[in-house]
């Protein structure tokens, strides 16, 4: 199995606009479950620590294979996802790894 976690903060310039852009990001990357050949598993959560370094937004998912997990990356319909959100994204930190 391989894991791939990804965290992101938005840009927003009031806590609506930050609250608004988080679900819009959560509703978006939900809506790929189905569609990504061996996707196994994902969730995404929202921050509720509200502590400065903390990120907005954790995407976590898991995959079958190295093979799935780089499918996903090109797939269209996670590009697709990737570019209605744009510049959405201020930050991004991501890791895969293979888990045991």
């Amino acid at each position: 199995m391989f894991k791939h976690i990804v965290m992101w903060n938005l840009r927003a310039d009031s806590p609506a606009q930050k609250q608004q852009a988080t679900q819009l990001l959560k509703h978006k990357f939900e809506s790929l479950r189905g569609q990504i050949p061996g996707l196994l598993h994902m969730e995404v959560g929202i921050d509720s620590s509200r502590v400065d370094y903390a990120c907005d937004v954790v995407l976590y998912s898991e995959f079958d294979s190295q093979a799935s997990l780089d499918g996903y990356a090109t797939h269209p319909a996670h590009l697709r996802v990737r570019e209605e959100l744009g510049d959405l994204r201020i930050a991004r930190h991501q890791v895969d790894y293979a888990a045991d």
